[in-house]
């Protein structure tokens, strides 16, 4: 006997009062349970959410606050529901939503819950790729399915299954069960996770967290997929002792969805850098943090100087940022020796010591450290040798908004950047219109000064708008990074 025929399905729908599973709740249930090509039981309860049904789900929904004033809780009908799901598959039209209010009202009675799922817009994209919208209204519209009570629990059911119905006569019962199989399939997870951990997470942008034994945080990724990149984390293909510790210690998992991909990585390396999981060695804020700056020595030569203090207002005044000081000093090398410059006036040599410089002794250097190369000959020959190091100047007048839009969730952000470094998050223009800067304090980052650099650039990050923002006030600029703490 094959998968279909053996295995019952629960079409279920809900009907709720919001989106948010964690503050909303269920105001109605459907189910009709399918097995072997017949629909073999059905039940269906409108339910007491406990709070108001805000009058614009009222109008969507046809459910009123006095149609559910006298319906049962949740959880009067909660042993019951568990017991009519019990050993079936929990299959629903964008599926994560339902699964998710359902899961979210047993975890409020402190009961687990978990299901095989399977998703019919998955189904849908799956059988039917050729197509760009699976939501319900276009796959009646396109299958020619029959009129129902839309956004009424038992009307997105029979929906549903006239879809189902109609893709097992249209593909066939071995197509249909193989796509089913596959979208069943769930990735291994560690074994101290719950096995449905993943139903949850969603295929967005934005930032993961994996928790150990008594809550230590153990790491911080980003992704513009969460629930995808989540996954290969549990594939079970660890091809590293790291990728096999930190999969035994973990115990719990958390995100934070954002708008895009940049504002993805800023959060990721804000939680790194702030929070430091044990796990990530990248991108952990360093004990210092060192770059060069150019001034005129008393001749008018430049001369360099190594700081360890950044100010942001004057970036063009720096070249390169190195995470040491034997860092800096082997770029400095590195330049002298290839541009034939003098030591001692880029710092290498003490300037007070009497004679030429070392490179000079061996016809490295053209005699600066004695006053014979002309000083704006000199001077040229720095500016070249320096300029792929130097730090790029806030093209700006002030604060700027970076604002991603997600078209799949609706969701903006709008990432408050000036001089390169990330100040604030709004999610509207209305909130952007209240900001003000004054009093936030923020501080230079080299990992950020790159990355941000990078996407307002243009390279590597696309679907960038930028706002240039009205006088909104500056913030506390802290000239010394904290990787020099």
């Amino acid at each position: 006997m094959n998968f279909l025929n053996s295995t019952t399905f629960a079409f279920l729908d809900l009907e709720t009062t919001g989106g948010s599973a964690g503050h909303d709740r269920i105001t109605e249930i459907g189910i009709r349970f399918w097995r072997d090509g017949e629909v073999v039981d059905e039940w269906q309860t409108l339910l007491n959410p406990q709070m108001r049904i805000p009058p614009f789900i009222e109008r969507f929904t046809g459910i009123s606050n006095e149609m559910v004033a006298g319906a049962p809780l949740f959880e009067d009908i909660a042993d019951e529901l568990e017991e009519r799901l019990k050993g079936s598959v929990f299959v629903a039209h964008n599926a994560r939503f339902d699964y998710g209010f359902v899961k979210a009202e047993f975890r409020r009675l402190l009961r687990p819950f978990a299901a095989k799922v399977l998703c019919t817009v998955k189904l849908s994209r799956r059988l039917y790729p050729q197509y760009k919208r699976h939501n319900m209204d276009a796959l009646i519209q396109r299958h020619g399915l029959g009129a129902v009570q839309r956004h009424r629990a038992m009307g997105d059911v029979t929906a549903m299954m006239e879809f189902f119905n109609h893709a097992l006569a249209d593909h066939g019962n071995e197509s249909v069960e193989e796509a089913v199989r596959t979208l069943l399939q769930r990735p291994s997870v560690p074994s101290h996770m719950p096995p449905d951990v993943l139903d949850e997470v969603p295929a967005v942008p934005g930032v993961y967290r994996f928790y150990g034994e008594n809550d230590v945080l153990l790491y911080v990724g980003k992704s513009t997929n969460i629930a995808q990149r989540v996954a290969s984390h549990f594939s079970g293909d660890h091809n590293s002792g790291k990728g096999i510790r930190l999969s035994e210690s973990m115990r719990r998992l958390e995100w934070t969805e954002t708008a895009g991909e940049l504002g993805a990585l800023l959060l990721e390396l804000k939680q790194i850098k702030g929070l430091r999981p044990m796990y990530n060695r990248r991108s952990r804020p360093a004990k210092t943090l060192w770059s060069i700056e150019l001034t005129e020595s008393g001749q008018g030569y430049l001369q360099a100087r190594l700081v360890r203090q950044i100010e942001p207002h004057r970036l063009g005044h720096y070249y390169g940022l190195f995470r040491s000081k034997r860092d800096a000093l082997r770029a400095l090398t590195g330049i002298a020796s290839k541009n034939e410059l003098c030591n001692k006036l880029l710092d290498l040599e003490p300037a007070d010591q009497h004679g030429p410089c070392f490179q000079r002794t061996l016809g490295r250097c053209k005699g600066a450290c004695e006053g014979e190369e002309d000083v704006t000959r000199y001077n040229l020959r720095v500016q070249i040798a320096f300029h792929s190091l130097r730090l790029k100047t806030w093209p700006w007048q002030g604060p700027v908004g970076v604002m991603e839009q997600n078209p799949n969730t609706g969701r903006t952000d709008i990432l408050i950047i000036y001089n390169w470094m990330h100040v604030a998050t709004v999610h509207s223009e209305e909130e952007l219109s209240d900001l003000s800067l004054r009093g936030t304090a923020v501080t230079f980052d080299m990992d950020s000064y790159k990355l941000v650099v990078k996407a307002l650039s243009g390279k590597g990050i696309g679907g960038l708008q930028i706002l240039e923002l009205p006088p909104i006030g500056e913030p506390d600029i802290l000239a010394v990074s904290p990787e020099n703490s």
